[in-house]
C-alpha cells in the first residue's frame, strides 16, 4: 500500500511538474546546465557554460546570423520568451550530478537540460532527466554507451568515440601516405573513467580493423596528481604514436612529465577533452607545441565559415578567452535545444521530445564543420556529425586534417625535447 501511494505522489509531481512548465510559456523558460564549475575541470566547466550563455543571448536579443531564431527576440512561437539559464555544479562526481540534474528539475521547474561534459556525470544525470521524463541535450560527452542505454528523453548533438577512433586511423593512414613515414606501433594512455575506458575498447576495435598494432596499454586514476611510473611504463612500450584519452588537469601533467623523462615518440595524438581546453596551452606554453588532438571545431575554419569567425569572436569579447572546441559545441546544444522549444511552441517535455526528434538543421546554419544536425530515431545520436584533427603550431590550434580543410601543413615527427 505504501509503494502504491508512493508512486502515486511521484507521478503526481511528474504531471505537476509538466503543467507547471507549460504555463510558463510567453514569459521564461527555465533551462538546467549542469557543469563541473569547480573542482579540477573548473576552467574547462566556467568556458562551457560561457558557450550556452552566448547561445541564449543570441536567442534572446536580435543578431544578423544565419542560425535558428538570432534574427528574432526571444522564441517567437511562443510569445517571444526568453531563455533563462540556471546553472548546476556537479564538481566532476557522477552522483553530485544526478543530485543536481533533480534539484533543477524539481525545485528550479527546468523544461529540459543540457550537460554535462564528463561521460561519467553524464551517465547519471540523464538517468535523472529519464525518470522524470524532461528532454536532455547532450553537447560535449562522447562515450558511446550513453546513446545505446534505449533511453527515450537523451538525444546527443556531438559525434561520439566511436567515431572519433576511428578518425585516429584514417589520419595516420593520411599521413603514412602523405610524408611517407610509419606510423605503427601505437600505445593507448589513459584516464580511467568511463570516457577513457569507452575510447580504449574503440581505439583497439579500430586499431585491429585498420592493421595496426598496440604496443601497449596505460590507464590511470583521473584525478592522478603525478604519474611518472606510468609515462615510463608508456615510454617502454616503443609506439611511434601515443593515443591519450585526459581531461585537463592530467593532460598538462602528462606533457610535463613527458619532457621531465625525455619522451618524445613521433606523435602524441590526444582525444579532446584536456588536450583543447584554453587552460592546455595556457598553462604549457611552447611545450604543448606539436600535440595533436581530434577536435570537432576551429577557430582556423572560420576563413571558410565566416559565421564560426563571427561567434568565436562574440565569445572571446565576452569572456576574454578563445572560443574552443568544448564551448562551441555547449553553443550548439544551446541552439539546437532551443529550436525545438521553438518548433514544439510548448514547453511540454512531450512536445520538446517529438521537435527534438524532428530536428534536421543544415550545415550553413552551424557554427561547427558538420553536415547537419539530424537524429537517428532509435539511438537518438546526432548522424551529421564528423571530426578534424588540429595541431598545436605557435602555441594556437590549426586544423591539420582533413588534408582538404586544413590550413597548416602537420609537423611530423613530434620534435625531440632537446631540439626545440
Amino acid at each position: 500500500m505504501r509503494k502504491a501511494i508512493a508512486l502515486f505522489c511521484f507521478f503526481s509531481l511528474v504531471l505537476c511538474l509538466g503543467a507547471f512548465r507549460a504555463d510558463a510559456a510567453g514569459k521564461e523558460i527555465k533551462i538546467g546546465v549542469i557543469y563541473p564549475l569547480t573542482g579540477p575541470a573548473a576552467s574547462t566547466g566556467q568556458v562551457l557554460l560561457e558557450g550556452v550563455k552566448l547561445a541564449a543571448d543570441i536567442i534572446n536579443n536580435k543578431y544578423n546570423l544565419n542560425m535558428p531564431l538570432a534574427k528574432t527576440e526571444g522564441l517567437p512561437n511562443l510569445g517571444g520568451a526568453k531563455i533563462v539559464i540556471v546553472s548546476g555544479d556537479h564538481q566532476a562526481k557522477p552522483d553530485v550530478g544526478m543530485a543536481e540534474a533533480e534539484r533543477l528539475i524539481t525545485q528550479e521547474n527546468v523544461v529540459a537540460l543540457i550537460g554535462a561534459y564528463h561521460s561519467a556525470v553524464t551517465a547519471t544525470a540523464s538517468q535523472a532527466a529519464e525518470r522524470y521524463g524532461i528532454p536532455f541535450v547532450n553537447g560535449d560527452s562522447t562515450s558511446p554507451t550513453l546513446t545505446e542505454r534505449g533511453f527515450q528523453w537523451f538525444f546527443r548533438t556531438t559525434p561520439s568515440d566511436q567515431l572519433f577512433a576511428e578518425n585516429f586511423f584514417q589520419f595516420l593512414n593520411d599521413v603514412k601516405k602523405k610524408k611517407r613515414v610509419e606510423t605503427d606501433p601505437v600505445a593507448i594512455f589513459n584516464e580511467n573513467t568511463l570516457f577513457g575506458s569507452d575510447t580504449t575498447k574503440f581505439v583497439e576495435k579500430f586499431a585491429k580493423q585498420y592493421g595496426y598494432k598496440v604496443a601497449g596499454l596505460v590507464s590511470y586514476p583521473a584525478k592522478s596528481t603525478q604519474l611518472t611510473s606510468e609515462i615510463q611504463r608508456l615510454k617502454g612500450f616503443n609506439g611511434r604514436v601515443v593515443l591519450q584519452t585526459s581531461y585537463v588537469a592530467d593532460a598538462i601533467l602528462s606533457v610535463k612529465t613527458f619532457k621531465e623523462l625525455n619522451f618524445a615518440p613521433d606523435a602524441v595524438l590526444g582525444n579532446d577533452a584536456g588536450h583543447i581546453d584554453p587552460e592546455f596551452v595556457k598553462s604549457l606554453g611552447k611545450d604543448a607545441n606539436y600535440i595533436l588532438s581530434r577536435e570537432v571545431w576551429a577557430l582556423d575554419l572560420g576563413a571558410k565559415k565566416p559565421m564560426l569567425k563571427t561567434v568565436a569572436e562574440m565569445f572571446e569579447k565576452r569572456t576574454g578567452k578563445p572560443m574552443d572546441g568544448s564551448s562551441s559545441r555547449a553553443f550548439t546544444a544551446m541552439i539546437v535545444l532551443a529550436d525545438a522549444i521553438n518548433r514544439a511552441g510548448s514547453t511540454d517535455p512531450a512536445k520538446i521530445r517529438k521537435a527534438l526528434l524532428e530536428t534536421n538543421l543544415k550545415a550553413d546554419q552551424l557554427i561547427m564543420p558538420w553536415d547537419g544536425v539530424k537524429f537517428d530515431q532509435k539511438t537518438h545520436q546526432n548522424v551529421l556529425g564528423k571530426g578534424i584533427i588540429v595541431q598545436v603550431q605557435g602555441e594556437k590550434y590549426h586544423t591539420v586534417w582533413p588534408f582538404d580543410l586544413a590550413t597548416k601543413d602537420v609537423v611530423w615527427p613530434f620534435p625531440k625535447w632537446d631540439k626545440r
